[in-house]
């Protein structure tokens, strides 16, 4: 092993050992100090997704939130977490057409609807210090921090993957010898069409975090015939 790659691997484990000891000592909450431990409780992934009021991460709130972990090559879609969080705001037109949540489908299922912090604290031990994967993850995890950062002091510290970046790089490869530079389509039911994973028709936060985690699944395993990728779920009720 060459003399820089063993710098180079030792300068990452100190730095990611400093972000994890920085982590903890701004943490406000001790509960939440597995967030960043690293153990085999880690192994795998967890893919999430958000129904928000809009797209304003500054203003909007979650509606919705879903996730799932990924073990091995197993979406464990019947284990999956699904929170509906109370709102205080409309709900705007234009998330409604896409969602189809509206102020009332929430105070309908009041008793499944928990308050903003419960919905976290679910969501972080579900979580706990594994790597999050997701379709314009960015987004998604603005709308956590803008709730745990004022409440715990801290951002999600979890390593995140992004897919529609997995995917572009895989992409590329592909036409790497074509002679222009292609027009890479990112859009999720394209990505979905070319993978040859179900789409599952409705967008809501169960729905795009199971598919999201089959896309992840399509890119890590790509010799995986395409029409049997439907079974790395597992059974969901």
């Amino acid at each position: 092993m060459k003399l820089g790659s063993v710098v180079g691997k030792w300068l990452s484990s100190m730095l990611d050992r400093w972000r994890r000891r920085y982590g903890v000592r701004r943490l406000k909450e001790s509960e939440f100090a597995f967030l960043y431990e690293r153990s085999e409780a880690a192994d795998g992934f967890v893919c999430f997704d958000c129904e928000t009021t809009g797209l304003d991460p500054q203003k909007d709130r979650i509606i919705t939130l879903s996730a799932v972990k990924i073990k091995g090559n197993q979406v464990l879609a019947s284990q999956a977490l699904n929170l509906t969080i109370e709102q205080f705001q409309p709900i705007s037109a234009e998330s409604i057409v896409v969602h189809h949540i509206r102020n009332q489908d929430v105070q309908q299922a009041s008793e499944r609807v928990v308050n903003e912090r419960e919905a976290m604290r679910r969501f972080l031990h579900f979580i706990g210090s594994a790597p999050l994967v997701g379709y314009y993850l960015e987004f998604d995890v603005a709308m956590v921090n803008q709730i745990i950062e004022p409440w715990l002091g801290i951002k999600l510290p979890n390593p995140k993957i992004e897919v529609s970046e997995l995917y572009y790089q895989r992409r590329l490869q592909e036409v790497k010898h074509s002679i222009t530079q292609p027009n890479i389509d990112l859009s999720f039911d394209v990505i979905l069409e070319r993978l040859g994973i179900p789409n599952f028709g409705q967008h809501d936060a169960y729905s795009d975090a199971i598919m999201t985690a089959l896309i992840f699944l399509k890119l890590q395993y790509p010799r995986q015939d395409s029409n049997t990728v439907i079974n790395h779920l597992d059974n969901a009720q």
